[in-house]
């Protein structure tokens, strides 16, 4: 262990005045030595210093944390990929272990009525997995409790619960090799999911973020329990039944008692009911009517959609606050780094406080940060296109933007060729009107595909007829073959697979070819009345199924054409108003251009190609902001889809506590009737034998049914009958969770992505800059134009406030 009076000793002390601390014998830093074998280990300390501090601030992590050389060391390689990922694929594996422990779900189907035996695995061979991942858990608390100081730990929230989860998770353990595995209920299988979300700051924010906006979601959630208590009470006014009535009779189902009408309405809330509740009492008066209606109208159109917009705003407000203090968390990072580079500079100067940075400095400690080539190759030439020897701090700070910027890469050079006749040919499948004629020959083999489905689809596969498919298949495989060739030819190798898209895309063609090669050498050549036996391990009508599917995922390819195409090369950038006045007069005229710089000629007018150009631009704009809206929220969604994560996976092992075994095999019980005596619409006639929890996966996807709120009221029904009436208290917790609160967060987030991305200054941006770039953004950079940047004398109160360095003053 480090001496404890270490990490006590200034980073940036004083170097006269005797006002700095006292620094141990042999311990280097920033300043314990000025000349002598000593001043190169502490210019490398000072050096690893910076290099962390801006890690720090790219991954934005707090600065709060050990920094002499030990501390350094261990800190650096605690957080290289390495480690990282070996973290991250223990906490998948100890998640992944529900589907293996009992109730195992290694079965080919989870219906009562089909599903084989589980192969269950032997005591000890999952818990012994679980041990080695305690372990490292154990070891990441530990190294992450050093690495910030017991007083810093004790403050953390996070770490002290991380130490309890633990605890409790070995007691759990040893509790169940004491019993032999025979445990009726593991309680660390709840715990798992906090490994997940200790290990992201995005979840801690997302998470934060919701039990901020809980009291604000409570309100409106006393407005939607008055309106349901009020129209239940309403209802059972109303609709009080009369037992010689059939029609009455029937209307019972739903308001014979307060929890059914109470259920009832609730359901009717999703519209998942909707129009079955309401029809017993219509089919006698048309007047009752109005009571349904206004109750749809008030709670499912008015209130719900109310809850959306507060929890869009109020989510959005607090997510806000927790991105603010990432961009403090970053400009703390690149100040600290800052002042240890600037007080090396400072050496032997008049004044005690760093007056820069020297440039080769800072590339000393740009080569050694955690970063891609492109962004470093950015920040450095950055770095020498300004003048001056020393880096002032606004200037340092200036080379970190680039951290929020997508790099673009340079297309690689295409090949040259000396024949004119090969030029044209390469000008003319290097062109992106190619990439159209691609996407619509494969549009066409999915136009094809769906019409011999369409055809064939009272035929049986045994007696269809694959020739005329078979054909036009093959004759597109080869087109795609050569469309890649001649990609290849026009733009290189390098230039052809640049775009990870096309990877993919290269790599479903090679599969489409051998699998094509296979089946002509297996099946022979189509030709009329081509129904051969099956052969090998694919019979031909699987092969073609498979080759369909194949190409049906290569149609993907069209989603990164969605872009806007560049301008012209002597276009000059519209604003987005004259662009969409362009569009919309298209068809008639291409309309005069305004007043514009003499580079447009002296008529006044842009070139009638710029006015043309204005049409794709208006019209593949949208285009282009939906798919790139997709794509970023893809990226985007692993703190929100990790947050649903471990909520799907808390009521999944609940679920399987609570209801395992309730659902039963039809005959097996008096409360599971045979298909032709249960009610119409029931759990038993819609044959939902396969929505249970007796395993894992099977959970998971009743839950998923659950939360779609498509016919949950058939759930709400059947486990009311199989485990009793206080199951519906399970399933409108999980529809509260997750379709309430989970898919409003959601929607927040693709209004959010959506509207910044339409916004007119960004619009602005693409015309009047790189209309072929579409840039990435992050949650960070989604709100980074409305967050305040951290004042002067904030950032020095907090590194004066440091506990583990101290800066001059």
């Amino acid at each position: 262990m480090a001496d404890p009076r270490e990490e006590s000793e200034p980073l940036l002390s004083r170097t006269r005045g005797g006002s700095a601390r006292r620094i141990p014998a042999g311990v280097p830093s920033c300043h314990s030595v000025q000349v002598g074998p000593g001043a190169v280990a502490r210019r490398d300390l000072c050096l690893d210093q910076a290099v962390v501090f801006i890690e720090d601030a790219i991954q934005y992590r707090s600065i709060n944390h050990r920094v002499d050389a030990r501390s350094l060391w261990l800190y650096r390689r605690y957080y290289s990929s390495t480690s990282q990922w070996t973290l991250s694929f223990t906490i998948f594996l100890i998640l992944a272990l529900a589907f293996i422990e009992t109730p195992s779900s290694l079965t080919s189907t989870s219906d009562v009525r089909y599903r084989p035996a589980p192969w269950e695995p032997p005591c000890g061979l999952t818990e012994g997995v679980e041990a080695l991942c305690l372990l490292v858990f154990a070891a990441d608390v530990s190294v992450k409790s050093y690495l910030v100081g017991w007083a810093q730990f004790r403050k953390n929230p996070w770490l002290l619960a991380y130490l309890v989860v633990l605890l409790v998770s070995l007691v759990d353990w040893t509790v169940s090799l004491s019993l032999i595995c025979q445990e009726p209920v593991r309680v660390r299988r709840l715990l798992r999911p906090f490994f997940l979300m200790q290990n992201s700051s995005m979840m801690k924010k997302t998470l934060k973020c919701i039990r901020w906006s809980l009291p604000e979601m409570a309100s409106i959630g006393l407005l939607l329990a008055a309106h349901l208590c009020l129209f239940t009470m309403l209802g059972m006014l109303l609709f009080p039944g009369e037992k010689d009535d059939r029609r009455d009779r029937q209307r019972l189902t739903y308001f014979r008692n307060l929890p059914e009408a109470l259920t009832s309405l609730l359901v009717l809330l999703t519209t998942a009911n909707n129009p079955d509740v309401m029809i017993p009492a219509y089919s006698k008066n048309r007047l009752y009517a109005i009571f349904f209606i206004a109750f749809t109208l008030i709670g499912s159109l008015f209130l719900m959609n109310l809850l959306t917009a507060i929890i869009y705003n109020q989510f959005r407000g607090y997510l806000m606050k927790s991105l603010q203090t990432s961009l403090l968390r970053r400009r703390l990072g690149i100040r600290a780094a800052y002042k240890v580079l600037s007080s090396m500079t400072a050496e032997g100067e008049a004044h005690p406080e760093g007056v820069g940075v020297k440039p080769q400095d800072f590339l000393q400690v740009l080569q050694k940060v955690q970063l891609d080539s492109d962004h470093k190759q950015a920040i450095t030439e950055k770095l020498h296109s300004r003048s001056g020897d020393l880096l002032s701090a606004d200037e340092f700070q200036k080379l970190f933007d680039e951290f929020d910027k997508r790099v673009i890469k340079e297309h690689p050079p295409r090949p040259e060729y000396r024949s004119p006749f090969l030029q044209s040919a390469q000008f003319l499948f290097g062109h992106h009107y190619f990439d159209y004629l691609g996407n619509l020959m494969a549009f066409g083999n999915l136009v094809t595909i769906c019409v011999f489905l369409v055809l064939d689809a009272h035929v049986m596969p045994k007696d269809r007829d694959d020739f005329v498919l078979g054909i036009l298949n093959c004759v597109f495989i080869l087109y795609y073959l050569l469309e890649m060739l001649l990609k290849v030819f026009a733009l290189g190798l390098r230039g052809t697979w640049s775009p990870p898209a096309m990877c993919s895309i290269g790599l479903l063609t090679a599969v489409l070819l051998v699998l094509e090669i296979s089946t002509l050498a297996v099946y022979r050549f189509p030709h009329p009345g081509w129904k051969p036996e099956a052969l090998g391990l694919l019979s031909l009508w699987d092969v073609t199924r498979l080759v369909n599917v194949l190409i049906a995922f290569r149609f993907l390819r069209v989603i990164p054409s969605m872009e806007v195409p560049p301008p012209p090369a002597h276009a000059v950038a519209l604003p987005w108003e004259w662009v969409c006045q362009a569009g919309r007069d298209r068809a008639e005229h291409c309309p005069p251009c305004p007043p514009a710089p003499a580079t447009w000629g002296p008529s006044g007018r842009g070139p009638a190609l710029h006015c043309g150009w204005a049409m794709p631009v208006a019209v593949g704009s949208l285009m282009a902001v939906v798919a790139s809206t997709i794509l970023d929220l893809i990226r985007n969604m692993r703190a929100f889809g990790g947050i649903l994560a471990v909520v799907y996976y808390v009521f999944a092992i609940i679920g399987i506590i609570l209801f395992r075994g309730v659902i039963v095999a039809p005959g097996n019980s008096s409360l599971a009737p045979d298909n032709g005596s249960a009610p119409c619409g029931s759990f038993e006639q819609l044959e939902y034998w396969t929505n249970n929890f007796d395993d894992f996966a099977a959970a998971l996807v009743t839950l998923w049914d659950v939360m779609v709120v498509n016919n949950w009221q058939v759930f709400l029904d059947a486990f009311r009958r199989y485990a009793g009436p206080w199951s519906k208290i399970y399933f409108v917790l999980w529809w509260l969770v997750s379709s309430v609160i989970w898919v409003n967060l959601f929607l927040a987030l693709i209004l959010e992505n959506f509207l910044h991305k339409w916004d007119r200054r960004s619009h602005l941006q693409s015309l009047t800059g790189d209309l072929g770039a579409t840039s990435e953004v992050t949650v960070e950079l989604l709100f980074r134009d409305v967050l305040e940047e951290p004042t002067e004398e904030e950032l020095a109160e907090k590194l004066s406030h440091h506990p583990h360095l101290q800066l001059c003053r």
